[in-house]
């Protein structure tokens, strides 16, 4: 059966141009709908943890959403973080973003490139003392927490942003032939939304390990996992696979 209809678990992009070339070339219908929302937790959620902010020398920052927890969980807990808190961010825009709550150049801030290597590579031996929290997702963050296991480093880390399903029930998922998965929330959406879901004829593409690992263990397959260097995009995925078919 061709792909026509394709289902995409995100918001539409800014820049739609790898997609609306796949609609040219190849007639197929995109469309994004995010099967879950990112949400802060509350200050009972965070507290039920028994972490004290305050512990800790460092924070290391993946994304936005847990900066935005983490300032506002303090400001609620009346908690006055220190100027001599240290940041380590995974990349410069998550690292910029930090202006938002506080004087960035007063700060030290620092950042990788976008992997856990690159935020071991910024403590290196100078900063191998600090008492390290990594902020995550409820769906944790078990790859740079391995690594900082295996530099022996003093960590712990905090669940500061959940996943809460979106209410999918208006979107008729036998009108798609292919759906594109990134993260194991919405794979926990899907269930949820749909109990009696069967994958039948409807091809996956997944974007990331998590989901991989996810999508595995709830006996569906994939029809192409992204990023490789061949397919660093979910576009190329796409096109890799409707290539392959025709």
């Amino acid at each position: 059966m061709p792909v026509k209809n394709i289902l995409v678990s995100q918001h539409l992009p800014r820049v739609t141009a790898p997609y609306d070339s796949l609609t040219e070339k190849y007639g197929v219908k995109i469309d994004f709908k995010p099967f879950f929302k990112i949400e802060p937790l509350t200050s009972r959620e965070f507290r039920a943890q028994r972490v004290n902010i305050l512990d800790f020398t460092a924070i290391v920052f993946s994304s936005r959403h847990a900066i935005d927890a983490f300032f506002g969980l303090a400001e609620e807990l009346r908690i006055k973080i220190p100027e001599t808190m240290k940041y380590f961010c995974t990349t410069e825009a998550v690292a910029m973003y930090l202006q938002k709550h506080i004087v960035y150049r007063k700060r030290k801030i620092f950042y990788g490139t976008g992997t856990p290597d690159s935020v071991i590579a910024l403590i290196g031996p100078k900063h191998r003392g600090e008492k390290f929290l990594i902020a995550t997702s409820d769906g944790g963050h078990a790859a740079i927490e391995r690594l900082f296991d295996q530099e022996k480093l003093a960590w712990e880390s905090a669940t500061f942003v959940k996943s809460v399903s979106q209410d999918m029930k208006d979107v008729d998922l036998s009108a798609y032939d292919m759906i594109v998965f990134y993260n194991p929330a919405d794979l926990k959406s899907l269930q949820e939304n749909f109990p009696d879901f069967k994958q039948g004829d409807i091809r996956f593409i997944t974007f990331g390990r998590s989901i991989v690992k996810a999508m595995n263990e709830a006996g569906f397959s994939i029809e192409v996992e992204a990023p490789t260097p061949e397919i660093p995009s979910v576009a190329r995925a796409i096109e890799v696979y409707l290539q392959s078919q025709s």
